[in-house]
């Protein structure tokens, strides 16, 4: 008996050991933030700050300077920044992290990615209360810079940082996307610009520039052998505002998927057709358009806004060698279907702020992240890349109304391709949309662009682009992005889920052992209830 007990004993004692190293490696919900009603300047915070800035210098010195600048105001809160310069590298390395909670406290970051963090979790800060206390919001009484009001930030992007009824973080930077046109090549093909592009001219002007000179054997445009007409680099944006023009499903608010329509099928026939003759390409087959667009070997390159400074025969900032060639690039909206109602996308990154044990280090990150807000911020930024800013207060500004007055004075802060691009976004903001976000969604943008890409790689090799083969094509996407498990049970507060297998393990033999330490206990009771009785009798 002794020796049984002894043995359920240590096997709880491990099963109890156990347990706790589990939770110990688990993943464990953090307490719900609330605005504290003080900021302790007192305490000292160290803060990390997760940014990219796409290898661009001068970026790097606007964040480095913020943090200086910050720091005179806020010498208890210490900013150390780690540079990224992918977007999908950051959302990764934060995954990794969530399980261990040792997420940075501020992130650029997408709603998309936002989505993700939020599942199950109490990771991310809803910023609600934040902006809107009187103290320390937006503006607030105890704010000791020049940070903007809420009704300051532009109501689209901030619109656009919400997910359900929530506002998850604040707009950093937004751009569009944009076409970038070789004007020379167009109307040495008998062609004029448009204000608004269509896609039917697009493509017309693109197969007609494939044509070869029956003399030279060379394409009829800048005597060019290689010759990629139409290259669109991002293909889920391509998707995505096609279908919002032509007002076809993409998903809904609960998570529904509608991409697979008639209208994703026509246009996929189409962009087979074009890729089929070499009229058409993608980034992920050909490379980044501006490398072609550069040196004269593309006419209509669509890319980001923000990527202006990349793109044209005197671009400041390139990947290749420029040739000794000239043309005037000119800046358009990307192509439409119908060119009376313009829609196209609002992109660019946001700032989102991670939930910590102590709430005077998340306030000590919110500050920080008003600070990105200023016009000390907002302006300089803005001007290394074709952005806008998100507050009204700095696109209203002297400062920066000068800055874009002065297009083209050089190439490099005024280069004229980039200050187009930026006042394209700021005319069009209006025209611009954001798609639903929510657990799942980063997935379904993946694979609306991995429909394009399959077809122009499939039209290249010579397959027809029927609808058996988009039949097939939708399955496949369907299983590989796993769009079968979003539908209408994405939600971004899902549910948990069952217990990992170690913890049903370990509970099921506590149990066990509290079973056999009780049947043991019983066991005893009565042997000495019986040995009294003996004695008694």
């Amino acid at each position: 008996m002794k020796k049984a007990l002894r043995f359920l004993s240590l096997l709880l004692c491990a099963v109890l050991l156990c347990s706790a190293l589990a939770g110990c490696h688990g993943r464990r919900a953090m307490p719900t933030f609330s605005v504290p009603s003080t900021f302790d300047t007192s305490k000292t915070y160290e803060i990390s700050f997760w940014a990219k800035n796409d290898t661009n210098q001068n970026q790097a010195k606007v964040f480095r300077d913020a943090i200086e600048s910050f720091s005179a105001y806020y010498p208890n809160i210490h900013v150390t920044i780690r540079p990224y310069t992918d977007y999908n590298d950051i959302y990764k390395d934060v995954l990794r992290n969530l399980s261990t909670g040792t997420t940075p406290n501020i992130c650029i970051t997408y709603p998309d990615h936002i989505a993700t963090y939020l599942t199950g979790l109490n990771t991310v800060v809803p910023l609600d209360d934040l902006m809107d206390d009187p103290r320390y919001g937006l503006g607030g009484s105890e704010v000791p810079f020049d940070a903007p009001t809420k009704a300051q930030i532009v109501p689209e992007f901030l619109e656009g940082c919400k997910i359900g009824s929530e506002t998850y973080a604040l707009p950093f930077m937004r751009s569009t996307e944009a076409c970038y046109i070789n004007k020379d090549m167009v109307e040495s093909l008998g062609y004029e610009i448009p204000d608004v592009l269509t896609w039917d001219f697009i493509f017309e002007v693109s197969e007609a520039a494939m044509e070869k000179d029956p003399e030279t054997g060379l394409y009829k445009v800048n005597g060019q052998s290689v010759l990629i007409p139409f290259i669109y680099k991002s293909t889920d944006n391509m998707m995505i505002q096609y279908l919002e023009q032509a007002g076809a499903g993409y998903t809904d608010e609960d998570g529904q998927i509608l991409i697979f329509n008639d209208t994703t099928r026509a246009l996929l026939k189409e962009v087979g057709e074009h890729a089929a003759t070499r009229s058409f390409s993608t980034f992920a087959y050909s490379s980044y358009p501006g490398n072609y667009f550069n040196i004269g070997q593309c006419i209509f390159a669509v890319d980001s806004t923000a990527g202006a400074t990349w793109i044209g025969c005197n671009s400041p900032l390139h990947d290749v060698v420029l040739q000794d060639i000239t043309f005037e690039t000119v800046v358009r909206p990307v192509p439409q279907v119908d060119p009376e109602n313009p829609r196209m996308i609002s992109q660019g990154p946001s700032v989102c702020i991670f939930n910590k044990e102590d709430p005077g280090e998340v306030m000590a990150s919110w500050l920080f992240v008003q600070f990105l807000l200023t016009d000390e911020i907002q302006i300089p930024f803005s001007k290394t890349e074709g952005y806008t800013p998100v507050t009204l207060k700095a696109r209203n500004s002297e400062e920066y109304k000068t800055y874009l007055s002065l297009r083209g004075v050089d190439e490099e802060e005024h280069y004229a391709v980039k200050i187009d691009a930026t006042k394209l976004l700021l005319e069009h903001t209006a025209d611009t949309f954001t798609t639903p976000v929510y657990n799942g969604s980063a997935s379904l943008r993946q694979a609306s662009g991995q429909l394009i890409d399959s077809v122009n790689r499939a039209a290249k090799r010579g397959e027809t682009i029927d609808d058996r083969y988009l039949d097939t094509l939708f399955e496949n996407i369907t299983s590989l992005y796993k769009l079968n498990q979003i539908g209408k049970k994405a939600s971004i507060k899902t549910d948990l889920g069952g217990l990992p297998p170690v913890s049903v393990a370990l509970l099921v033999t506590l149990a066990v052992v509290w079973a056999g330490l009780g049947a043991l206990f019983a066991v005893r009771a009565v042997r000495k209830k019986k040995g009294k009785a003996g004695q008694n009798g």
